[in-house]
């Protein structure tokens, strides 16, 4: 694959412009609370309920009933964080539904030649065709971002994709996500949180192709003629691989892995007739603590849980009749350091919520991120061949695959 170390002028003040704080752009009135004015305090979030695991070293966590929408508890929900693959969920919310699965689409080399550095690829060959339910395959079993880029280019480009992902995340009220790119891959200002993360799989899981391609384990990916290879999923409470049980009930929903953001995951599963989500972001480096952890949320909530009053709530989108969040009074005054219920985890943050008057100038800067990534066309090295090797994000926790993976 092409080495995309070096930028030019024009690049690193793409980057620069769509990393820029949107207040310093737009300043702005009153700040909102989504979700409820408890999720905008740092520290724990609960009500009604006692045991919550102690070992939770995320920086970031949130647990909610799928069906319902209630928060049961959280921490620090707001909290912007680099989101890394995980940000696939809001690229599937906004593009899955735009081509049929049976469709079929022979890729070109300027379909994968923007594909960053160090990627997690799922092994997609220029010249071969593909059909857009193995494309999304790629995108759900192997985090593969250049499954994305195929998309993204069917899609009509990378600036017209990131503008619509920011878009749908807008109409989702996940106001804390700041799209730069659509395959979570490390990009200054690309931010999402807990909360939005959660908000982007409940929606996500409305629809059943979605639900199908992040709960499959294995498929087979094409390779060349007539010749396959097996492709698995990275989720280890799914497949139950590195040294880890498949957890009981569960059925996706997406992780990811960049050296930056670390490991973040959202997962949901079924039991006695409930679903609950959760979504862990950047717990202290090691093997399995993502999942470990996500899985102990899980626990809780199927249990000692059940008794938990809602601390605040997933809102619906706005084009569903879900109501906008209202100006909170109080924020801005102590919310940030409001105590919850106790603490875990590594440090607390305050409310970060993003400002309605931002839209406009936030729109702006991902147009001119994104045009210049539809205009950067460099010279192709070739691209990944045959089955995808080494790790991938989400699958690694403490070696990418390169610099970084996506």
């Amino acid at each position: 694959m092409r080495d995309s170390s070096r930028l030019t002028r024009r690049a690193a003040l793409g980057l620069t412009a769509a990393a820029l704080p949107v207040s310093a752009a737009a300043p702005a009135s009153a700040a909102t609370v989504i979700g409820g004015e408890r999720l905008a305090r740092g520290g724990i979030q609960v009500s009604g309920a006692t045991g919550l695991p102690k070992k939770i070293t995320a920086r970031a966590w949130l647990l909610a009933d799928c069906d319902s929408g209630e928060v049961l508890a959280s921490y620090n929900a707001h909290r912007r964080l680099a989101p890394a693959s995980t940000l696939k969920m809001l690229f599937a919310d906004t593009v899955l539904k735009k081509f049929e699965r049976t469709e079929r689409y022979k890729v070109k080399d300027s379909d994968v030649s923007d594909v960053p550095s160090g990627s997690s690829l799922v092994g997609i060959k220029p010249g071969l065709t593909y059909t857009v339910e193995q494309l999304w395959q790629g995108v759900f079993l192997r985090s593969g971002n250049d499954a994305v880029h195929v998309l993204s280019h069917m899609n009509g480009g990378i600036a017209r994709t990131v503008a619509e992902m920011q878009a749908k995340a807008a109409d989702l009220q996940a106001l804390d996500t700041h799209v730069v790119s659509p395959d979570g891959f490390d990009h200054p200002g690309q931010l999402s949180s807990a909360y939005d993360l959660t908000l982007f799989a409940r929606h996500g899981l409305k629809d059943d192709d979605f639900r199908g391609y992040c709960g499959t384990r294995t498929a087979d990916f094409p390779a060349g003629g007539k010749k396959t290879f097996q492709i698995q999923n990275t989720d280890r409470l799914l497949t139950g691989a590195w040294g880890l049980d498949v957890y009981k009930g569960l059925f996706g929903v997406k992780n990811g892995y960049t050296s930056h953001a670390g490991n973040t995951f959202t997962g949901g599963a079924t039991r006695g007739g409930r679903t609950l989500l959760v979504t862990v972001m950047h717990p202290d480096p090691a093997t399995n603590a993502v999942y470990e952890q996500t899985a102990a949320l899980l626990d809780w909530g199927f249990g000692k849980g059940s008794s938990a009053q809602p601390v605040g709530a997933l809102v619906d989108p706005l084009s569903e009749g879900g109501a906008s969040a209202s100006p909170s009074p109080s924020q801005g005054k102590g919310a940030a350091g409001a105590a919850g219920t106790g603490a875990a985890g590594s440090g607390s943050s305050g409310p970060s919520p993003w400002r309605i008057a931002e839209g406009g100038a936030l729109t702006f800067a991902l147009l001119g991120a994104g045009a210049w990534a539809l205009r950067r066309r460099r010279r192709t090295a070739g691209a990944a061949a045959g089955p995808a090797t080494g790790p991938d994000s989400g699958d690694t926790p403490d070696t990418p695959d390169g610099p970084t993976a996506g």
